[in-house]
């Protein structure tokens, strides 16, 4: 069983491949970079999985999943991520991905997780999309778009307006005018402040 796993965090890929090398049955390669990934594809696949960080290098989002999914030599492709948010886990796989995988899952059960896409099956940790959503009961959330708070939970974890764009698959310009609403909205006049206000209403 061949996996790939792309990843710019060096820590993550050592940490990785050492639970899947003492697993066993799975030939881990790592790539630091989407372009890296690309190149290993055509000249050492096929690869039963591809692991995919959504926030690397090169990787623009879900573009970068939707041209693995495309290419012949990654059999099987999957999202690996912190922002383990619903909305980013449905639109991955109605693209096609194996699979929604956390970096907060444990090790044993990422190792599972492999295999088990690997093998074509599609995952998704257990009770994630019946998992409990922001409050949406709260005055703040109601006067707020679903991408205003997705903007806004990006804030609270403290990203730049680039690596929101990143994660939600947008242009910086098309955020920034989504904060500056936002901003306008829950009446603060900085990121600091709407994160305080956002945390102090229970949103995130």
């Amino acid at each position: 069983m061949k996996v790939l796993i792309a990843d710019d965090h060096e820590l993550v890929l050592d940490t990785l491949v050492a639970f899947i090398e003492a697993a066993g049955g799975i030939e881990p390669t790592t790539a630091p970079d989407f372009a890296t990934a690309r190149a290993k594809i055509e000249s050492d696949g096929p690869f039963d999985l591809v692991l995919l960080d959504l926030n690397m290098p090169g990787m623009n989002g879900l573009s970068g999943l939707e041209t693995c999914i495309g290419m012949d030599r990654a059999r099987h492709v999957a999202l690996f991520t912190g922002d383990a948010s619903r909305d980013l886990a449905e639109r991955a796989l109605e693209l096609g991905a194996a699979g929604f995988v956390p970096k907060t899952l444990p090790a044993k059960s990422l190792v599972n997780a492999i295999r088990f896409m690997a093998m074509g099956e599609q995952y998704l940790p257990v009770g994630f999309m019946s998992a409990e959503q922001p409050n949406d009961t709260h005055p703040m959330a109601k006067k707020l778009t679903e991408r205003e708070r997705q903007v806004l939970k990006g804030l609270t974890e403290g990203k730049s307006n680039k690596e929101i764009a990143r994660d939600l698959d947008l242009s910086e310009p098309t955020i920034k005018l989504h904060v500056k609403t936002l901003y306008r909205k829950v009446g603060v006049s900085n990121r600091t402040q709407a994160a305080m206000a956002a945390r102090e209403a229970g949103l995130f």
